[in-house]
């Protein structure tokens, strides 16, 4: 697929606005739509059908910081765009200044400091996470226009996009993942693993199955001698 070092322009999207009316998301190739229902090229045809629509076409303009994800010209468009709400944000991390989350986002990337990783939870998976709340919970502490560092929405594509999180280390960081979220996204998942070298990835993330809480995973983190574990620490205390 294509990479977002290969496009100018990445795309604006405000359909959320009509309940979240200062929320603007930007989608870039490797940075598909939180709610899942839109990618770069949905968007890129959707603004030039309408060009007034939801989807704008943003230069992204001088690269402010490649690691995090952030360029001078989608700054600038958010923080007009969001009428001064939010400042700025980072399309690859989940600590430093992550995109503002919406109600309608599909899943949610929560960070879990005894395990030194992060957890994944989707809208289908009901149940307790590790960090202490369920999903519906977790998105009504953290919507809004502000970043919440540590907690960042996205769709269950962008976990198989090589910029996921690629400020804190990628899905290597990944610790726990719901099964049913882990049986959607194998296929993908496997191929990108096989990529960084660690083919067996997905086989040693935790699930709902081993444990809810952190207290309860991070033994099987240890034995399945998980990547996240020899990381450096994701909280710098």
């Amino acid at each position: 697929g294509m990479t977002d070092e290969e496009t100018d322009t990445f795309y604006s999207c405000i359909v959320c606005q009509s309940f979240a009316p200062f929320h603007i998301c930007t989608i870039s190739p490797e940075r598909s739509s939180p709610c899942g229902s839109y990618n770069w090229l949905d968007c890129k045809a959707s603004s030039e059908i309408d060009p007034t629509g939801p989807n704008k076409a943003v230069l992204k303009g001088k690269a402010k910081d490649s690691r995090l994800g952030q360029w001078q010209g989608i700054n600038d468009f958010v923080k007009k765009a969001s009428q001064g709400k939010t400042e700025y944000y980072n399309l690859y991390s989940i600590m430093d200044k992550p995109m503002p989350t919406c109600e309608w986002v599909e899943c949610i990337s929560v960070v879990l400091p005894l395990c030194n990783g992060i957890m994944i939870a989707d809208r289908d998976y009901t149940g307790m996470t590790p960090c202490g709340m369920n999903f519906k919970t977790i998105v009504d502490n953290i919507k809004g226009e502000l970043n919440t560092p540590g907690f960042m929405g996205h769709s269950r594509y962008n976990i198989t996009q090589r910029k996921f999180i690629q400020a804190e280390g990628g899905i290597k960081r990944i610790v726990w993942m719901p099964k049913i979220l882990k049986d959607k996204i194998i296929n993908r998942f496997s191929a990108i693993a096989l990529e960084i070298g660690i083919p067996d990835l997905l086989d040693r993330i935790a699930d709902d199955y081993i444990g809810t809480s952190e207290e309860a995973i991070l033994p099987f983190l240890k034995t399945k001698k998980h990547p996240a574990l020899s990381l450096e620490p994701l909280i710098r205390l």
